[in-house]
Parts: C-alpha cells; structure tokens; sequence
C-alpha cells in the first residue's frame, strides 16, 4: 500500500513543470516562514533539496538572515541521521544516496531542534508522511512516536499539494509530522 502511494506521489511531483514547482516552492516556503513555529524557532532542521522536491533555500537564506542557526541532516553508513550546522559558506558534497550534505560542521542532538523542515513523499490528511522508504526520519525522531502533547521539534513536512493521498496506515515506528504546508493552505 505504501509502495503504491510513494510511486503515485513520485510520478505526481515528477509530472509539475520547473516552472510550477518554482512557484509552488516559493509558496510554500513563504507560508512557512510566516508561521509562529519558523519565527519563534532558534535552531532549524532543513533538508538539502533535490531533484524535484520542495525547494527549502529561502527558509534556510531566510533563517539565515533572522540569526537562526540551521542543521541539514547527514547520514552515516549504519543508517543513522544526524544534523549538522550549515553556514552561507558551508561546502555540501553527494553522499552514497546522491542528496546533499554539509561536508562537515557542528552536530547537534535531533531534540535540540526547534523546528524541522521534513522532506515528503506522500501524505495524508492526519499528518501521516511517507518518505523515499529508509526510514532515516522515523528512526531519528523515534522520540515523538508516543507524545501527546507538541514540543520539540515540530516537524514540518513540505509538499507540493498533489502528494496528498488517502489515508496512510501509519506502522507502529512511523512519526507522524506536527504540520504539512503545501502551497494551497
């Protein structure tokens, strides 16, 4: 089930135009940095965008340029994801997965974070998210799985309004996102 709306999700987002997935982006990411979460937060999670997905530069340029610091997750040959301070000036290299990562810098506690930009795949309504299926995500903040109430850090899933899907069953190591920002909201 979930193979099935990873793959419809991918070809969905694959399908927009670099031209409407620009605009899309900028959307989201306004919305995003207008939020209370983007302004009260100190310390940003923010992915390394790639290929076709939601491109989060303006968040990180803007965090930048409000004094946030900001962590891009790295990962490591045991399958464990971290996060690691990147700077304007900050060398980013392909790992074995070809995303981009910060060549080195500052590591940081994932509960240290404040606020998360959480690359999606897929989502559903309830805030369930699919991502590419290595579960770097769900096993790094692992932490949140069973909390009922929000502190931190709230994850932020960015997607293009045509990943959304019908209901993901969510497994039990799944963590489901704090918001999506898509650019319909």
């Amino acid at each position: 089930m979930k193979r099935a709306a990873r793959a419809a999700a991918l070809d969905a987002r694959r399908a927009l135009s670099a031209r409407d997935r620009y605009s899309a982006s900028a959307s989201i990411c306004e919305r995003i940095v207008r939020s209370h979460e983007f302004r009260s937060c100190k310390l940003l999670g923010a992915y390394l965008p790639m290929r076709d997905e939601v491109d989060t530069t303006a968040i990180i340029e803007r965090a930048w340029s409000a004094q946030k610091r900001v962590f891009a997750p790295v990962t490591d040959t045991h399958g464990v994801m971290n996060f690691c301070e990147i700077e304007p000036d900050t060398v980013v290299t392909r790992n074995r997965f070809g995303l981009w990562e910060p060549a080195s810098g500052i590591i940081i506690d994932a509960r240290d974070l404040d606020v998360v930009i959480t690359p999606v795949v897929a989502f559903d309504e309830d805030k369930h998210r699919i991502g590419m299926g290595g579960g770097y995500y769900d096993r790094c903040f692992h932490f949140l799985r069973n909390r009922h109430k929000w502190r931190k850090p709230k994850l932020i899933g960015a997607a293009f309004s045509c990943q959304e899907t019908t209901a993901i069953r969510s497994d039990s190591w799944d963590v489901t996102l704090y918001s999506v920002v898509t650019e319909t909201d």
